[in-house]
């Protein structure tokens, strides 16, 4: 009998042999693997002896495993998990399968330790990702780890042997989590790596745009990405990258900057092209004036395009000589051909500071020459306010007429009450301000002063305290006390002891002397101080000076008894 024979015909002392030899090797433990040798493969099921009292009985389909053809046959020694060595039949229990897997479990181990990919198979779906099959263990690839970029599609991956990262293990509740994802990134870093080696700053190259972002592009160089930012596209303004390119465009580009570390490639398209700011000195000059197309429009200000790659900004202040605190937005609008002029260029700062107003004829410089100060005029009341009216007057100017110049006999709060926006006044023009661009209206001027023609600086008066304040009197005088005005503190008298305003109450009747008076704004402030000092100062020139011996008491006396 040949050799071939025996193996295929073993006969009872071969298997008595092979017993021995197994009982050597293999202590007999409950939920161990132990080695067996097959003794008859039946229809569907395979007998195992594994050196007990009887063989046990194995599924055949636990010797089968995706991809592997090779049948099982009598002689053959393999690896037999032993659940329970008898039971109540007397037969042992016996699993190929668990078998396997505590053979993978111990591979995959050494595997994970070592950070050392496995292969495998996906084979199914699950909640959250897909079921790979690693040689009879069962593991989790959850779809985030499927590949770099998401997958819409996973058929063409399914039963396919291929590498994974094992990414976390769990022997005692029996679970494994795979990644092909991490095995996709090793590679392309050293393909990156080797792909990045062979660029070099400051050449040039053609790519294809794979996407665009708010911020940029990404290009493809021919297996690695740059990232061409949307300022370095064009020397124009451009709000998104979408409005100068497409993806799956082919553009020329310039390597920037290569970051050795990270890998990361910067690209550039405006790199290529002649800076239009190395001639922009020559071409704009201050005082020059030039077309532009208005490309933005903030809160500040407006920006014009000049040129291709050259933009100016007109501040607000620079938009119109008569339209002031109004946004930019009123006077110009997106997209919209304008006249402007340059007013200051910082080639460094690549800025250029341009004027709407400067274009036309300044409304200032002329209304002087037409309205002179004295000159009556109508306006419109442009808007109400806490200190006055804006009253539009020509050439779009406004005029301020303040609440003191309202009314001689009202107070400015309550002659303020009769206007209204959209009225139609008349006023007269009390003072014009050029530089500051202001002018100065008057309504109260436009009648005749009802002050009584004794009141100017230095008379006397009598007047009727209205109102009692920490810093002083208001009180009024006239024929009807229609004139109002004001006793400061330290005015109500040369002695400091009497400078107290609580000293008197309203309705009391004073003496003191006019100070300051502004008849045209009906503007008067007194002093009893001053009063008593013109006194004392007329009682010395009378009755001698105090220089003589005679003292101040005997000189107010005879002042005194020669009055009476």
């Amino acid at each position: 009998m040949s050799a071939a024979q025996e193996t295929l015909n073993p006969t009872t002392d071969d298997f008595a042999s092979m017993l021995e030899a197994s009982l050597e090797v293999n202590p007999m433990t409950e939920g161990s693997v132990v080695k067996g040798i097959v003794t008859a493969v039946e229809k569907d099921v395979v007998m195992v002896d594994v050196g007990l009292k009887t063989e046990g009985r194995v599924p055949l389909r636990e010797f089968y495993t995706p991809g592997n053809d090779e049948q099982v046959k009598v002689g053959d020694s393999v690896d037999i998990y032993l659940e329970r060595i008898e039971n109540a039949l007397g037969d042992a229990i016996l699993s190929r399968d668990k078998a396997r897997r505590e053979e993978t479990w111990i591979k995959m181990a050494k595997v994970y330790e070592a950070e050392e990919p496995v292969t495998g198979a996906i084979v199914g779906r699950v909640k959250g990702g897909f079921t790979v099959d690693l040689g009879g263990l069962n593991a989790f690839l959850p779809g985030s780890q499927v590949d770099i970029r998401p997958v819409r599609d996973v058929t063409p991956l399914m039963n396919q042997e291929q590498p994974f990262m094992i990414l976390k293990m769990d022997r005692v509740r029996g679970n494994i989590v795979v990644s092909r994802r991490a095995i996709l990134e090793e590679s392309r870093a050293e393909q990156r790596a080797e792909l990045v080696g062979q660029l070099a700053e400051g050449e040039t190259r053609e790519g294809i745009v794979k996407n665009i972002t708010d911020y940029g592009a990404f290009v493809d160089l021919g297996g690695i990405d740059g990232l061409l930012h949307v300022t370095d596209m064009s020397w124009r303004r451009i709000s998104h990258p979408s409005q100068v390119m497409a993806v799956g465009d082919t553009l020329k580009v310039k390597i920037i900057k290569i970051n050795p570390d990270t890998q990361r490639i910067s690209l550039g398209m405006k790199q290529l092209m002649e800076d239009p700011w190395s001639a922009a000195t020559a071409n704009y000059t201050v005082g020059s004036r030039h077309k532009g197309i208005v490309t933005n429009i903030t809160d500040y200000g407006a920006f014009i395009e000049l040129e291709e790659g050259v933009e100016g900004l007109v501040h607000v202040t620079e938009m119109s000589w008569t339209k002031k605190n109004i946004h930019p937005g009123k006077i110009v609008s997106t997209s919209q051909e304008v006249e402007c002029m340059v007013l200051e260029v910082e080639e460094e700062k690549r800025r250029i500071s341009l004027g709407l107003k400067q274009i036309q004829d300044n409304p200032w410089d002329s209304f002087a020459d037409r309205f002179p100060i004295g000159t009556v005029i109508n306006g419109e009341v442009r808007s109400v306010t806490e200190f006055g009216l804006f009253i539009g007057l020509d050439g779009d100017i406004d005029g301020m007429a303040h609440l003191s110049d309202l009314s001689w006999d009202k107070s400015g709060e309550e002659a303020l009450k009769d206007y209204k926006k959209g009225d139609e006044v008349e006023a007269k023009i009390l003072d014009i301000d050029i530089e500051k661009e202001r002018i100065s209206l008057g309504i109260k001027q436009l009648s005749k002063d009802t002050a009584p023609a004794g009141a100017r600086r230095g008379a006397t008066v009598t007047c009727t305290v209205t109102n009692v304040q920490s810093a002083g009197l208001d009180v009024s005088f006239g024929d009807d006390n229609e004139i109002a005005a004001f006793i400061r503190k330290s005015d109500l008298s040369r002695e400091r002891s009497d400078q107290r305003p609580e000293r008197f109450a309203v309705g009391d009747k004073i003496d003191a002397m006019i100070i300051k008076a502004d008849k045209a704004r009906r503007n008067y402030t007194l002093s009893v101080k001053a009063l008593e000092i013109a006194e004392e100062k007329e009682a010395v020139e009378q009755y001698g000076s105090t220089d003589a011996g005679a003292s101040l008491g005997d000189i107010l006396g005879a002042a005194l008894k020669d009055n009476e």
